[in-house]
Order: C-alpha cells, then structure tokens, then sequence
C-alpha cells in the first residue's frame, strides 16, 4: 500500500500532520510538502496511491489532482480551512472542512482526536496567528501562561520557516523540520534538543528588525501598506511582518509587498483583527485566495499596483 502525507510547510500544516501521525503512525508514509505558497502539491502525488493524508492546502487550488487520485481508487483525508468551492462528494473523500475565522488546521485535527494531542495544535494555532483561540484552549487543557508562551515561540518560528521563494531562503527545509518534529513526542521536547529552532527564532527578529525599518507607502487609521524590496530577508518576513504589524494594531488592515525580480509584486493581507473578514474577497478580485483574516496574491502586476492600493484602503472589514 502506498501512502502519501501531503501538507503545507507552514506551522499549521506541520502541526496538524504531527498531531495526526501521533495516534495513528505511518512510518511508511511519504511526505510531500514545500514552502508556504507552494500550494499545488497533491500533483506530486502519483496515481497509484492507495491512502492520501491532506492537511492545510486549498482544495479549490488542488481539485483536478484529487479528482484524478479518487478516480483511481485512493481514499483521501482531508483537513483544511481555506475557501474550497464546491466539495466533491465521494465515498473515498473525507472531508474535514471548516472556514471560521477562528478555525485552522491544527484546530481542526485537534477537534477530530478529541484533544489528544493538544501541545501540538496550540503551536500549529500560534503559528496560524490563532492566538485567542490557542490561550483558551491551552489554559483549559491546564498550560499555564510560561508554557503557552513556549509553545507560541515554537508556532511563530515554525510558521516563519516556511516563507520564502528559493530552496536556500529558509535555514531548514519544512520536510526536515518536520523531520525533527516527528522525532518528539511533545513540543516542549523538540525545544529542549534542537537548536535550531533557537536559530530559527535569531533569524526571525533579525528579519523583523529589518522589516520595521522600512517606512510605510500608505498609512491611515484603517490601513497601512507597506512596500519591502526583493531580498533573502523579506522573502522569509513578509507574512510574519503582516501579522506583527496587526498585532500591535488590531483595528487596522495590513497589506505587506514584496517587489518581485520580475515584475509585480507579492502581497500578504491581514484583515484587522477586531474585524477579520473580507482578506480572502479582496485578494481573490487581484487573482489571489486564502481565508477571511489572512490572504495574498502570487503576483500583482504593477500596472494594478494603485487599483490595489485603492480597494485595500477603502475596504470595508466585518466583524
């Protein structure tokens, strides 16, 4: 039987995999992940696959693949938030979907298994900027604030490691990190005996530090945009910087660029975050996609730059 764990690189979709792999273990299991835009992965996936694990990645932006592997009898698993379009029904697809602003991955893996393995869907929330969520159910779980705030580090670092463009843009892979993860029976665990996560998190504020430096394009009480040039750095920092930036500013939307090298521009959204819907809409209308409080565009043309500009800072946020 050929199995196939397919997830986003980011810490939602390493954390929800983990999280599932730990009840239920498939050591002959391939993993098949990436950097965080790298979306598209079920098409690695080859036909002959008997069982599919998904976790974080659009259905919508992978429907021809699973199409192809259901027609060939695999039987698919998957849990997921972003928009998916219309879900297919078939018997070999089990769809565990939720889009709540409030809801991940992880979050949803951790519902599945009853709690069972709680400390990891706390990091896959912090990672996922789910915070309010993850305080409330870790502290219900009995994790007391110094080792929320653990496990919150571990989620933002995991989450940053992901961003980039160039293999070499990240200091780990996300298939090796996971690789280290897999090796911990607990995240407390995987702080303890891997430096590099503390290396990771150095990199993280260095990034950041950067980031901070750049002055804003636009910015008003509803919307700051801010424009970051092509490098290593901003590669890695610019959906972290997003969401740093909307937690120190909760009612403003934040829109972070990134020139590409050949032309146009990458964005990350963040909706404000006491009104965190209407980021997936608006990419969506500049040919992007993800999910109420958080989404981007792969490439915004420049001629689009200042329709784009004008749309985000006139949007209306719901709450």
């Amino acid at each position: 039987m050929r199995r196939f764990d397919v997830c986003n690189g980011d810490a939602d979709g390493l954390c929800a995999l983990r999280q599932w792999r730990a009840e239920f273990p498939a050591d002959d299991a391939q993993l098949v992940t990436g950097l965080k835009r790298e979306i598209a992965l079920l098409q690695r996936v080859p036909d002959d696959a008997a069982e599919v694990l998904v976790c974080d990645i659009s259905l919508a932006r992978n429907r021809d693949a699973l199409l192809r592997l259901l027609g060939h009898g695999a039987r698919v698993r998957w849990f997921d938030h972003h928009a998916a379009g219309e879900v297919p029904q078939h018997a070999g697809l089990a769809a565990h979907l939720d889009f709540s602003p409030g809801m991940c991955s992880s979050l949803l893996v951790d519902r599945e298994l009853g709690g069972r393995q709680r400390a990891w869907a706390l990091v896959g929330a912090y990672g996922d900027e789910m915070g309010e969520a993850a305080d409330h159910l870790g502290a219900a779980a009995g994790f007391d604030a110094e080792r929320r705030a653990a496990l919150r580090r571990l989620g933002r670092a995991i989450n940053y490691n992901a961003y980039g463009e160039e293999p070499s843009d990240p200091l780990v892979h996300p298939a090796e990190l996971y690789t280290l993860m897999a090796r911990h029976a607990d995240p407390f665990a995987l702080l303890d005996a891997e430096p590099v996560i503390d290396a990771i998190d150095r990199q993280r504020g260095g990034d950041l530090a950067l980031a901070h430096a750049v002055a804003p394009a636009w910015s008003g009480e509803q919307a700051r945009v801010v424009v970051l040039p092509d490098a290593a750095w901003s590669r890695r920092i610019g959906g972290a910087f997003a969401n740093t930036l909307g937690e120190a500013a909760p009612r403003q939307a934040q829109a972070v660029l990134r020139a590409r090298p050949g032309g146009g521009y990458l964005v990350s959204v963040r909706a404000p975050r006491r009104s965190p819907h209407g980021a997936q809409a608006l990419c969506a209308a500049f040919g992007g996609s993800g999910r109420a409080a958080a989404a981007g565009i792969d490439r915004l043309p420049e001629a689009e730059l200042g329709r784009f500009v004008d749309a985000f800072t006139s949007a209306r946020w719901a709450p």
